[in-house]
């Protein structure tokens, strides 16, 4: 049991992939806080029914867990999500940050609320719960972060301009984390999920091609994606750090990070005709196309 004694906070746990992911942990000997506010995929609304009827899931198949229905986008909210954990465990190993929704928009319709509503949960909750569990994990000089970011982010998509931008800070912030604290003992990775669930059943349908993807997604199911999130939690993953996953259906992919792909230089410097005459042709076929997800991701799972 790769977690056993250990204590781990799963966030946006009342379904899906952070159900999946807590029901694992909780077999895998870990006690969990099953932190969900209850809100619709757009965040509107409230219960702390979902995050309970994971705990009873998990009390079913004995297991430990205790519901938290507190907002991860709220500083205060994010402490008491922690506390939550030390106060019912005694103390806390490993955070799962996978809360999150989606309010989808062409960007030139994009509402500022659709932007600012995205970002509060999916980059700010980030930040304030692994920010809250860093004192703990910095005083027993251990700890492990397991973030998830999304492929709309590292690659792209259409009408999620929202979402990718926090889904790729996610990813940034990750990797500054496992910088700042590998001192300390601590671990920070992320994990780019495919699963059918509220947040890709919103997806729109609307030309062959989506449809078509769509058909592919409803093959992955959220517990796919459990296996290398529990990995990651463990100790099992002690020289993992600062790197980026995405599970597809049976298949795990190491993603890229951003390194230099190309350079040019000229010892007289650069002007703008320069560029255009010198820089810019040299440097064209080495240029990253407009690529989408589906675009990259194009073959059936199996």
């Amino acid at each position: 049991m790769l977690l056993d004694g250990k204590v781990s906070i799963v966030t946006g746990a009342g379904g899906g992939i952070g159900r999946a992911v807590a029901l694992a942990m909780a077999r895998e000997g870990a006690a969990v806080v099953v932190n969900d506010v209850g809100a619709s995929l757009g965040g509107d609304g409230q219960s702390a029914s979902p995050a309970q009827e994971t705990v009873a899931l998990i009390e079913r198949e004995g297991g430990r867990a205790v519901a938290n229905a507190d907002s991860v986008a709220e500083w205060e909210g994010a402490r008491r999500i922690v506390q939550c954990a030390q106060d019912s465990f005694g103390r806390l190993d490993a955070v799962v940050n996978n809360a999150g929704i989606v309010r989808d928009g062409i960007f030139h319709k994009m509402e500022p609320e659709q932007w600012l509503a995205v970002i509060n949960v999916n980059l700010n909750g980030v930040f304030y719960v692994s920010r809250a569990a860093a004192d703990a994990f910095r005083a027993q000089q251990s700890g492990a972060f397991v973030h998830m970011t999304s492929t709309s982010g590292l690659i792209g998509n259409f009408g999620q301009a929202n979402y990718a931008a926090a889904k790729l800070g996610v990813a940034a912030l990750s990797k500054s984390i496992a910088l700042d604290m590998q001192r300390f003992g601590v671990r920070s990775n992320c994990l780019a999920p495919f699963a059918w669930s509220r947040m890709t059943d919103s997806i729109p349908v609307d030309s062959p091609e989506q449809k078509a993807r769509v058909e592919r997604l409803m093959k992955m199911t959220p517990d796919k994606n459990a296996p290398l999130a529990v990995f990651l939690a463990s100790d099992a993953a002690r020289e993992v750090n600062g790197q980026v996953f995405a599970v597809r259906h049976n298949e795990i992919f190491l993603m890229g990070q951003s390194r230099p792909l190309r350079s040019v230089q000229r010892s007289e410097g650069w002007t703008p005709e320069t560029v255009a005459e010198h820089a810019e042709p040299a440097l064209r076929a080495s240029f990253v196309p407009l690529d989408r997800s589906a675009d990259i991701f194009t073959w059936d799972p199996v």
